[in-house]
Order: structure tokens, then sequence, then C-alpha cells
């Protein structure tokens, strides 16, 4: 059976950070999934890429809208994911879900991502 659990999630003020954190469990997820990623959905938009990150390779992918604001890493040995978020904006208020996908072809297309956690809330007030 396999778990993705976001967390850290909150509210924060425009300027602020957050930290949100992903933990992996399962057997089946362990073994298959080489990508991990962090997608976003507003209220009334559909859910959008935000970050990703290679399990072996370390290699990160960033949507332009949050480059140079947002910091993906990972910590193989706690199957952990973390996203550091800085420079907070209000459009940046969201469900953030993250996910976990087997092929790192293409790192930024939700159909890459077979696991998903429930996500966690971020709002961000001007």
């Amino acid at each position: 059976q396999v778990h993705v659990v976001e967390s850290g999630g909150g509210s924060v003020q425009a300027g602020g950070s957050l930290r949100l954190s992903c933990g992996a469990s399962g057997r089946t997820f362990i073994l298959s999934s080489n990508i991990m990623g962090w997608f976003r959905q507003a209220p009334g938009k559909e859910r959008e890429f935000v970050a990703a990150i290679g399990w072996s390779t370390g290699s990160t992918y960033y949507a332009d809208s949050v480059k140079g604001r947002f910091t993906i890493s990972r910590d193989n040995a706690k199957n952990t994911v973390y996203l550091q978020m800085n420079s907070l904006k209000p459009e940046d208020t969201a469900v953030y879900y993250c996910a976990g996908g087997s092929s790192r072809l293409a790192p930024k297309a939700e159909a890459t991502y077979a696991y998903w956690g429930q996500g966690t809330q971020v709002t961000v007030s001007s």
C-alpha cells in the first residue's frame, strides 16, 4: 500500500516563507518511483505543476512562476521531499499536492504521477 502525505501548509503574509514536506511509504512506491513532484490548485483553477525532483539524480524542474522563490529538495534516507517557499505572493494561495511517478521523461505532466497525496492548504494574505 502506498502512502503519500503532505504537511507544513498554513497561512502567511505576503513576503513570508513556508516549507512543505512530503513523506512517502510503501514497497511499491519505493521500488517504482523515480521522480517526485509538487502541484497546486487554486480555487476555480486547474491544477498546475510547481516543481519536481528526481530521486536518484537530484535533477530539479520548476514552473516559471516559482523559479527563484521555491526550492525543491529530497532526503532519500527518509523518503521525504521538501518544498521551501520564499517570497510568497497572494497568487501562491492554493492546495499543494505531492505526487510520485516512475518516469522522468515528462516531469511537468500530471500523467507522469501515479501516487498522490491529499493536499495541504497554503494561504498567502496581502
